[in-house]
């Protein structure tokens, strides 16, 4: 093959065998990134016949990685991060402390130094943010609020090992390493590059605060007056891959956390969603070139010649991380679905990894069988990862059918999840039940407020509920399909259930035990999917209302106030179904 075309062979092989084994995989009932991962191994150094150039394919992985992490800052607000900051933080850094002494304990067995061990715990202790959202947006979990706790603390992860990434280096010397570290080599004393490191990584998060926030949704807007739909598509890649590489180049941060950056502000400009939209289709298919080039990583000769290594560390990563974050999760008093989902979700390692400990082994620090095992270790750990949380319902039922502590675990005792008995009865009385204090929720809030009309809120952010109530609204934590939480908003008595989630995926439960509670209540839903919003009015749910009919319903009626005509007969409204 000339060497001209192996950027060209890689992705063709890349993609062609994905595309077969992934297929496989599908009918085999497992997750189609099996199959990819498996693609990888076929075209990699450890395996005979074609080897694919593992150098571009990391390369190209990189990119899919931007491109990922770009679309969830445009879902991901700095609000909804800075609301699980209580858990997300502290349980994320305690986390990691717990999985980096859990693989220096057993790294300490097989005498290696002190150095090696610190760096190979490291290693293990953070998940793939990549596979995370894969598991969450395929199971319609990334804007729950499981889900987005699950992807803060994934954040606060990346925060930790962009530290950790650029103070290796300057703390080599100390750790034992062999190849000198770069406060040696630029002359710098260890606290200087520690400070220097710090005050890269501060500088950037400003400047994308206060510069990237006004900065990128304007040119966004600019481009967008354009109105080519080529040239739109264009500006959201080179934003998402300019400001992940100028973040990387100039801060010394991952081009993951870059771009990541990079869409939460953008998130700011109106035309956010279309920006979604439009990388989708890129995203999804660089997303498959990562898993390809992990397999490519992946030396098989590593499962029969260390197995009993191997097997003690994939029980740190599938285990002990998971074990420690669920404990952790439980300790803050969430429900036992929430340490589930979070637990699974660490119970992973990717990206970080592969790049801590491919420099843990460049600088000396740590031996190359030890990367070696975290490569094995990711293979593993990520084609198991779907199974897992395929895994979550069955086992909670499970375990909560068979265990008092369980259930007990599952339905918290927790002062949050019952109104205070200072709560005017007056409240209580023909309200309305508002489930999910997001962004839609706090404007229908603000409005049935300014009308005067009394409600109270159902929500699963355990800090907004503790906001509200210091604001005096009345708020209860919790899931609403639960009987519980419903009858702690006094649902019997009220006249109307709004539920202002962004997903549907558990609307039919909340609404069946909201009329078993209270047969005459109204129901009122919100649905992005015409297809969706359909299904659900033949269901007799409710009032389904759909974002682009009805802004198209109220821009015509403002046309038609301005010409002091009345509203026409609109076409583009919701009327709610027959019998509601």
């Amino acid at each position: 093959m000339p060497h001209d075309v192996s950027l060209i062979a890689t992705i063709a092989a890349g993609f062609g065998l994905a595309m077969i084994f992934g297929l496989l995989a599908v009918r085999l009932r497992l997750p189609p990134l099996v199959g990819y991962l498996l693609a990888g191994v076929l075209v990699s150094p450890s395996t005979p016949g074609f080897v694919a150039d593992v150098g571009l394919a990391g390369q190209l992985a990189e990119i899919g990685v931007m491109l990922l992490m770009f679309g969830v800052g445009l879902h991901f607000s700095l609000d909804e991060l800075m609301a699980v900051r209580r858990i997300a933080i502290p349980g994320a850094i305690v986390q990691i402390a717990v999985a980096t002494v859990l693989g220096m304990a057993a790294a300490h067995l097989w005498d290696w130094s002190l150095g090696g061990a610190m760096v190979f715990g490291l290693c293990l202790s953070v998940a793939s943010t990549v596979v995370l959202l894969r598991a969450l947006e395929a199971r319609g979990l990334l804007k729950s609020v499981n889900g987005q706790i699950a992807v803060g603390w994934l954040v606060v992860e990346d925060l930790v090992m962009v530290l950790v990434l650029v103070m290796l280096p300057a703390l080599a010397d100390v750790l034992g390493g062999t190849q000198g570290g770069a406060a040696h080599a630029s002359g710098l004393g260890l606290w200087q590059a520690l400070a220097l490191t710090l005050a890269k990584v501060v500088a950037f998060i400003v400047l994308m605060l206060v510069v990237g926030r006004r900065v990128l949704p304007r040119l966004l807007w600019w481009v967008a007056r354009t109105g080519s739909q080529e040239l739109f598509r264009l500006a959201v890649i080179a934003i998402a891959v300019g400001v992940a590489f100028g973040a990387a180049k100039l801060f010394d941060v991952s081009f993951a956390l870059g771009a990541f950056f990079a869409g939460m502000m953008m998130r700011e400009s109106e035309f956010s969603h279309r920006a979604a939209d439009e990388s989708l289709p890129l995203r999804d298919a660089f997303a498959v070139l990562f898993f390809v080039s992990v397999g490519m990583l992946f030396d098989p000769a590593v499962v029969w010649n260390q197995p009993l290594k191997l097997l003690i560390v994939v029980a740190i990563v599938m285990v002990g991380k998971t074990v420690a974050a669920m404990l952790l999760v439980l300790a803050f008093r969430y429900p036992l679905n929430t340490a589930l989902t979070v637990g699974v979700s660490l119970a992973q390692i990717g990206e970080f990894s592969f790049i801590l400990a491919g420099l843990g082994v460049s600088l000396g620090v740590m031996p190359a069988e030890g990367q070696s095992l975290v490569l094995a270790a990711a293979v593993l750990s990520i084609a198991a990862n779907t199974a897992l949380f395929s895994a979550i319902e069955p086992l909670r039922a499970w375990v909560t059918a068979r265990s008092a502590l369980a259930r007990r675990l599952e339905q918290r005792d927790d002062p949050l999840s019952a109104l205070p008995t200072s709560t005017d009865s007056r409240l209580l009385h023909e309200q309305v039940v508002l489930v999910g204090y997001g962004r839609v929720g706090q404007r229908i809030a603000a409005s049935l407020q300014a009308l005067q009309i009394p409600y109270v809120v159902a929500e699963m952010n355990r800090e907004r509920v503790d906001q509200l109530r210091q604001q005096g609204i009345p708020a209860v934590y919790g899931d609403a399909q639960s009987p519980e939480v419903l009858i702690q908003a006094h649902i019997a008595r009220a006249a109307m259930l709004v539920i202002a989630l962004p997903e549907t995926l558990h609307v039919r439960t909340m609404v069946e035990v909201a009329r078993t509670l209270n047969p005459d209540i109204e129901v009122v839903m919100r649905s992005h999917n015409e297809d969706e919003a359909e299904l659900l009015r033949r269901e007799k749910l409710g009032t389904v209302l759909l974002g682009e009919h009805e802004l198209a319903r109220g821009m015509a009626d403002h046309v038609a106030r301005h010409f002091g005509r009345p509203a026409a007969a609109d076409s583009t409204a919701i009327h709610p179904p027959s019998g509601h």
